[in-house]
């Protein structure tokens, strides 16, 4: 038996060739990169990625789906954000029902973002709970079987600034992922273009120690869907990287680990006992260490291009040059609209909910060679990469 290091390296180039190799595969030509370029992403472990349908190069995300119009991580966000362009869908923030069940909610507490309050049946299930180490109140999917989340209905979770968003409130139930799965396949025969995904693990160490382990669960589903192997188009991602290890071990499909702020830590690393921080994760030693078990990184955009005290955007650090090294793709997080989002070179005006400089925002980041970005409102990222790729 390989140590878990080998194993992991193993995998990981091939992981990361067939990512590459997605990437490149559609766009490389129109992005100048040269035949050289794609063929050596391609040789680097599993040859060329099979019948893997190319991504291009910046790839747009849709952020919980379109969740800059509609309210999140529902099947209406999701829908709109492939109406309107989105390269991948971010399908799932992945907690888990009572009954064992992932469901689609940016956090397991879910007042903010459902009519749980207006249920007088769950009063009693309104609790606080150490999340992370975040006294957080409110109501916990894990504590609901489905049938009773399904009796709820989503609603937009900051609708102070995004007040249009509130019209779609009660519209839309909780999804499944796999409701998701199936959605995915039908749009994909719709509009016979494979349609991606890019789930995420939420606190999955904070479930594994409730006895609601999600990593398995995934990979039951994605075998289930045939969804499991290196040409999937399902992208798994997780702030905690050991999770991320853990899929390595389940399944094929691409991964990603996701980094906060530099100076933050991630939950697992912190029940761990492990010292390391952002900061060090994002050093070249750091950066070898995810691609041995991953293929790409999903940074904070500050880990791309700092912001001053002011807020305004400084000069871009090394990551992305750090991060291509070693053969891993960068997808930051999150591009928004609004102006409170915005670096405040880009803001325009004082509202904060009103947009503002949104595309010369996305020309910036841009710039710095990343392979893509999430963002909240997937139509002014696509014009924004159309900018960019014209200029």
């Amino acid at each position: 038996m390989a140590s878990e290091e080998s194993y992991g390296q193993e995998r990981g180039t091939g992981r990361r060739a067939l990512l590459s190799a997605a990437v490149l595969g559609a766009g490389g030509a129109a992005l100048g990169l040269s035949s050289g370029t794609a063929a050596a992403a391609g040789r680097s472990g599993r040859g060329s990625g099979g019948g893997v349908r190319g991504l291009p190069k910046p790839t747009v995300i849709g952020h919980r789906g379109s969740s800059g119009y509609r309210p999140e991580h529902t099947l209406g966000s999701y829908q709109l954000a492939l109406d309107t362009g989105a390269h991948i869908v971010e399908a799932g923030d992945l907690v888990p029902t009572k009954d064992g069940h992932l469901v689609c909610r940016h956090e397991p507490e879910i007042g903010g973002t459902t009519d749980v309050a207006d249920h007088p049946e769950f009063a009693d299930r309104k609790t606080t709970k150490s999340l992370d180490g975040v006294a957080t109140t409110g109501w916990f999917t894990e504590d609901f079987t489905l049938a009773e989340l399904k009796t709820l209905r989503a609603k937009e979770r900051i609708p102070g600034t995004r007040p249009h968003n509130t019209l779609y409130d009660g519209r839309w139930e909780i999804p499944t992922f796999e409701e998701v799965l199936r959605w995915q396949d039908e749009q994909t025969r719709e509009r016979g273009e494979q349609v991606w995904i890019y789930p995420e693990l939420k606190h999955p160490t904070y479930f594994r120690k409730l006895g609601l382990p999600t990593e398995e669960r995934l990979a039951k589903l994605l075998r289930k869907h045939g969804k499991d192997g290196k040409n999937s188009p399902v992208i798994v991602q997780s702030f905690e990287p050991t999770s991320i290890q853990r899929m390595n071990k389940l399944v094929d499909n691409p991964l990603a680990v996701l980094l906060s702020s530099a100076n933050s830590r991630p939950w697992d690393f912190v029940e761990a006992g492990d010292p390391r921080t952002v900061a060090d994760l994002v050093k070249r030693e750091g950066l070898r260490w995810i691609a041995s078990f991953a293929d790409g990184i999903g940074p904070t955009l500050d880990l791309i291009v700092p912001r001053d005290s002011a807020g305004r955007l400084t000069e871009p650090t090394t990551l992305v040059a750090d991060a291509h090294r070693v053969g891993l793709i960068l997808h930051p997080y999150t591009m928004r609209n609004e102006n409170t989002f915005l670096p405040a070179d880009f803001r325009k005006g004082s509202d904060p909910a009103a947009y503002g400089d949104a595309f010369g925002a996305f020309r910036a980041y841009f710039e710095t060679g990343i392979d893509g970005i999430f963002t909240d409102n997937p139509d002014t990222g696509l014009l924004a990469r159309e900018d960019f790729l014209a200029r």
